[in-house]
């Protein structure tokens, strides 16, 4: 983020930001609103916002952002939690979200690759459908091989950066 000379950030530049990364997402395959949502609670210092806070950041309404959110926790991104001693809730990213969001991934993986086994039996492995799937379920399986090393990786190298 772009920090003024006063040692405040550039709240144009944060805004460009969330909005570009927030495309970035959509065009992916989420959610728009859920994407700006995303994108600004990740741009937020404690990675945790109201609804009243997101809304004015994003200058959307209560239910955009109400909808956004409810996305976002049936996906397992963010997740709700109570303001002690309020009764606003507080919108908050998950730790380490992206190595959870990939996890489940995997785990979505290990699902289409039994499925894909059981459909190719089921058409016949020598038919070109049967063919096609075995091969969809192979690569499936191979995807999640790889993802588990790619992983175990991640976390050697995430331990050398002196991340919080």
């Amino acid at each position: 983020m772009t920090i003024d000379d006063d040692g405040t950030r550039d709240g144009e530049a944060v805004s460009r930001f969330v909005e570009r990364f927030a495309a970035q997402l959509t065009e992916a395959g989420m959610q728009r609103m859920a994407a700006r949502v995303f994108a600004c609670l990740l741009a937020s210092d404690g990675g945790a916002m109201t609804s009243a806070e997101l809304g004015a950041a994003l200058r959307i309404s209560p239910a955009a952002v109400s909808g956004a959110v409810a996305y976002l926790a049936q996906i397992n991104m963010v997740s709700r939690e109570r303001e002690p001693g309020s009764r606003r809730d507080r919108y908050v990213l998950h730790n380490e979200l992206w190595y959870q969001t990939f996890t489940r991934r995997d785990q979505a993986l290990a699902r289409f690759e039994q499925t894909l086994r059981e459909g190719a039996d089921n058409l016949g492995r020598d038919t070109p459908a049967g063919a096609r799937v075995a091969e969809t379920a192979a690569f499936f399986a191979f995807l999640e091989q790889e993802m588990h090393g790619v992983m175990d990786r991640w976390r050697a190298h995430r331990a050398t950066l002196g991340l919080p």
